[in-house]
């Protein structure tokens, strides 16, 4: 399985950018059978899980801080992914990873290589 993240950028503070993941895999291979998340770190700090879509399809937020500005969706047709950031400020600044699990904030799975997003002020 091969993860590839793009839309990553510098930006000012209050800007918006999507950032796109796109999957492929084995013959069979479909994102609607994972969960399907977003990740970010920051130097010197472990990933943490920002937002993921379960099997069902149901949305989870894991950061209060970007509820209401960051929005996950996912297109199973295309096996891509989206992460949704609106009203950017320099804490978002971060390397986002997209990621297949088993479980909404797993760690254990497939993972893209990363994105990097700065936001300036």
């Amino acid at each position: 399985v091969q993860l590839v993240e793009s839309g990553g950028d510098l930006v000012q503070a209050g800007a918006s950018l999507t950032l796109s993941c796109a999957g492929s895999g084995f013959p069979g291979f479909t994102f609607d059978a994972y969960c399907t998340g977003w990740f970010r770190q920051v130097p010197g700090k472990e990933r943490e899980p920002v937002a993921c879509i379960n099997v069902p399809g149901e949305e989870y937020y894991f950061l209060e801080s970007v509820k209401g500005r960051f929005t996950i969706s996912r297109d199973n047709a295309k096996n891509t992914m989206y992460l949704q950031m609106n009203s950017v400020n320099p804490e978002d600044t971060a390397v986002y990873y997209c990621a297949l699990t088993n479980r909404c904030g797993s760690r254990s799975g497939y993972w893209g290589q990363g994105t990097q997003v700065t936001v300036v002020s």
